[in-house]
């Protein structure tokens, strides 16, 4: 494959990438909203975006990350053997983590289930923040360690 492709497919992951960090985020922020929030109406339509947001953004944007990511490792292996990369693949799995265990939440917040305090749910928020932190550096800096 030549240097074209492999450029369009690293494109294509850093825009699902950014779907993926927007949706994650904006998730964990709803679910704070949705634990403050006491009017049963407003309940429902968070609710409603929460479910949105989850399938038609977070979900579709995570596959095409692990697509295009596995595209680009497929054409480039050399790159499973670099220590930043190990580091990268075990924080982009932190992130996976952190997009499923969303779905648990946004199931208990609909069956009012949920025991997340909305601060509890806040500082939940900034993990997925800084693992994406983590990505960038890992990805620009490529330290040896």
């Amino acid at each position: 494959m030549n240097f074209e492709w492999y450029r369009i497919i690293l494109a294509l992951h850093i825009i699902a990438v950014i779907s993926w960090m927007a949706g994650i985020l904006y998730l964990y922020r709803l679910f704070v909203y949705h634990a403050e929030e006491t009017e049963k109406v407003v309940k429902e339509r968070l609710i409603v975006m929460e479910e949105r947001l989850s399938r038609i953004i977070l979900i579709p944007a995570m596959a095409f990350v692990l697509l295009f990511g596995f595209l680009l490792l497929a054409i480039n292996p050399t790159l499973l053997s670099l220590p930043w990369m190990h580091a990268k693949l075990l924080a982009v799995g932190g992130l996976m983590f952190f997009s499923h265990f969303a779905g648990k939440i946004r199931r208990q917040l609909k069956s009012g289930t949920c025991q997340w305090s909305s601060k509890r749910l806040r500082v939940l928020n900034e993990i997925p923040t800084l693992l994406m932190i983590g990505v960038v550096f890992l990805v620009i800096l490529k330290p040896d360690f």
